[in-house]
């Protein structure tokens, strides 16, 4: 972490110390900050310092954004105190957070606020030091990464590795001076990935959401006083000062638990790298299938030669007629081999409710929208444009479903397996759940997906790039071995996600994704906006105003008490730094107003 030292007061002259403070408080209106005297009596004010102040007839907390020493001109108003030892940012990370206010719509506050710690940070709650050993360095895993973990910038790294052998390798050849970030997308894969380094680097940091506010703090600290600590945390700590940042790692940055669902809408890898770019340090996104995003913005790519999961073996749901239920006979047969030879197997299906996807019961097409291509369930109404299904090109009204919820697959896999299938926790050969118990799955023998489809034709625009993440993680769970597979239900043999599984890579896939979004106007290579509000208000005319010739406003849609727009357009700086005013103005009307940078559902 940089530093920005106080200026000092000059003995007998008229030049008084002033702070720019934001104060904390939800309105663009203060982003600029207001300018304090600095009682004598009161040291340690720096940039980053948490620091009491009045505002308005009562006293708030807030953040110094800029020290000077200056005549005013005019009297001010005095600091009233300070909170904590330590200051919360410094100029470059302060750099950082104006550009995620301004890109995600969002008060400066807001941002400046994620910089620092539940409690007030005191250096007297860092941690022990540590003294990480430093032995012989582990065989670097992919090639090209040892000259990449050593530049500034960010470097996408697509590989089928545990990330911790990754973490484990940088941190020997770091050295003991440099701090490492590992970001990780869940709490359980954090706990998991630090349980996993401790024993090869020495102590590990870490610090999640998961963790308790005195012991959040205590790593806040620790990070941002000492050095050589491999710290893994969760996306909360994106904006914690850390000194000496050698190194950070993103893990599966297309994941769910990257992107905040509150303002600001904020995802890791977007502000690492700009951090990156800013503090000149290296950051490395790992995982199996990189996003479309990281890809588009230029950064260096290093991909294995030979496939990056295993053996996918794909189902054609044309082999059987329709009516057969949700689970294939060569599925079934399959998992009976595994049961027979004492072996272990993971079923995933899409959703714990109903199925998404559905196939014509004469014809097996899969019923999808007209217009936009998304699959079509039971409903008579496109889910995503609200566009009529109607009949399939056949002429038969009448369709089944693909896929199921958790509890209809085990029951369907219990009439021909019995006591051996089982929902995540039981005990069982065959463990049937959904995406978010894959991170709680050990090796199996076979990996399954029974409703495949659901994933690639959800009703977003990204759906194809997760579909190709989420299977590829499912085919990570397989134990190496002769005869040990991943097995794919799909009724889209021929589409480009199931080809790219086959081929064990995806970059090949994911160029030609970008393609299309291009085509489409869609991000990452153009932008968009979900704009959202619990009451209407006049908001559609207002909204098509500010927007004028520089995008395209889609909407409104109404459900469950909200109206959304989608708003589009190839670059939309301009448009976002209007939107501010039409935020305030509602908000201060008491309306509920969400900005939804880069939605991942639309």
């Amino acid at each position: 972490m940089g530093s920005d030292p106080r200026p000092t007061r000059g003995r007998g002259t008229d030049l008084t110390e002033i702070a720019q403070v934001v104060p904390d408080v939800p309105t663009f209106a203060v982003d600029d900050g207001f300018a304090y005297e600095v009682p004598d009596a009161l040291t340690g004010v720096t940039v980053g310092s948490i620091v009491r102040i009045p505002l308005g007839g009562r006293r708030v907390r807030g953040f110094v954004t800029a020290m000077r020493r200056g005549a005013p001109g005019r009297p001010l108003k005095p600091i009233a105190g300070i909170s904590g030892d330590l200051p919360v940012f410094d100029t470059d990370l302060l750099q950082t957070a104006r550009w995620a206010a301004s890109h995600y719509v969002t008060p400066l506050a807001a941002v400046l606020r994620m910089c620092a710690p539940r409690n007030n940070p005191a250096a007297g709650r860092t941690l022990p030091a540590v003294d990480r050993p430093l032995g012989p360095a582990p065989p670097v895993p992919i090639d090209g990464l040892e000259r990449s973990a050593k530049r500034a910038g960010t470097h996408v790294v697509v590989t089928g590795h545990r990330t911790d052998e990754i973490v484990h390798w940088a941190a020997a050849t770091a050295g003991e001076d440099a701090n490492m970030l590992v970001v990780c997308p869940t709490v359980a894969e954090a706990e998991a990935t630090a349980q996993r380094l401790a024993p090869a680097v020495g102590s590990v940091l870490i610090a999640h959401s998961g963790r308790s506010a005195t012991e959040e703090t205590a790593a806040w600290v620790a990070l941002a006083t000492t050095t050589g600590r491999v710290a893994v945390t969760t996306r909360e700590s994106t904006f914690w000062p850390v000194t000496s940042l050698g190194l950070a790692v993103v893990v599966d940055d297309g994941r769910r638990g990257h992107t905040s669902r509150q303002m600001p809408t904020y995802q890791t890898r977007a502000v690492l790298r700009r951090r990156a770019a800013v503090e000149r340090f290296p950051l490395l996104v790992v995982g199996a299938v990189p996003t479309t995003d990281a890809l588009a913005s230029g950064a260096d790519v290093l991909e294995p030669s030979g496939r990056v999961w295993p053996l996918v073996e794909i189902a054609d749901r044309a082999e059987e007629p329709p009516g057969r239920g949700t689970v294939m006979e060569r599925t079934r047969t399959a998992l009976r081999a595994i049961v027979r030879g004492g072996g272990t197997a993971f079923v995933l299906t899409r959703r714990r409710g109903y199925a998404p996807v559905f196939r014509c019961i004469a014809c097996g097409t899969i019923r999808r929208c007209p217009r936009c291509g998304a699959g079509g369930g039971e409903q008579d109404s496109c889910v995503r444009c609200g566009t009529d299904l109607g009949r399939c090109d056949c002429g038969n009204a009448r369709f089944e479903a693909l896929g199921a919820g958790v509890g209809r697959v085990v029951d369907e896999l219990r009439r021909s397996l019995g006591d051996a299938v089982t929902r995540v926790g039981g005990a069982g050969a065959v463990t049937v759940g959904t995406v978010r118990d894959l991170v709680h799955i050990e090796r199996v023998d076979l990996a399954v997906c029974v409703d495949a489809d659901s994933f690639v034709l959800a009703p977003h625009y990204r759906s194809g790039e997760d579909a190709l993440r989420t299977l590829a993680r499912l085919a990570l769970l397989v134990e190496p071995g002769r005869g040990k597979r991943a097995l794919i239900q799909t009724a889209m043999p021929e589409h480009p996600v199931y080809a790219a599984l086959r081929r064990g890579r995806p970059l090949g896939y994911l160029r030609e994704e970008l393609v299309e979004r291009a085509r489409a106007g869609m991000p990452p290579v153009a932008d968009l906006l979900a704009f959202e509000v619990d009451r209407g208000a006049d908001v559609d005319a207002a909204l098509r105003r500010i927007v004028g010739d520089d995008g395209d406003v889609l909407g409104p849609a109404e459900g469950d008490g909200t109206w959304r727009w989608l708003v589009q357009g190839d670059d939309l700086r301009a448009v976002k730094t209007r939107l501010r005013a039409l935020v305030q103005r509602l908000r201060d009307a008491a309306v509920k107003v969400r900005v939804n940078v880069d939605p991942i559902d639309l």
